[in-house]
């Protein structure tokens, strides 16, 4: 099997995949839902960093920008500057 992570040593990411593979199915919609809460909070520290002035919902109309698309953002929440 090739290796999915290369900083990591095989028999970890052996041991991690099992431990993966043996986690109930609530456990797994858990790990899920962290990495998307984690991948939030990174998409949105970079974006205050972009835009250190922006308001906290100019972020949250940006993030949605990011996650929609700029077309479909627009659509469902307005222009960056008239975000609710």
């Amino acid at each position: 099997m090739s290796k999915l992570f290369s900083d990591t040593h095989s028999k970890m990411e052996a041991l991690q995949l099992e431990l993966w593979r043996q986690a109930d199915p609530t456990r797994k919609m858990q790990m899920v839902a962290q990495l998307n809460e984690t991948t939030r909070l990174l998409a949105i520290t970079g974006l205050r960093s972009q835009f250190p002035q922006a308001s906290a919902e100019e972020l949250r109309r940006r993030l949605a920008g990011l996650i929609l698309g700029e077309e479909l953002a627009k659509k469902v929440y307005g222009e960056i500057g008239h975000a609710e």
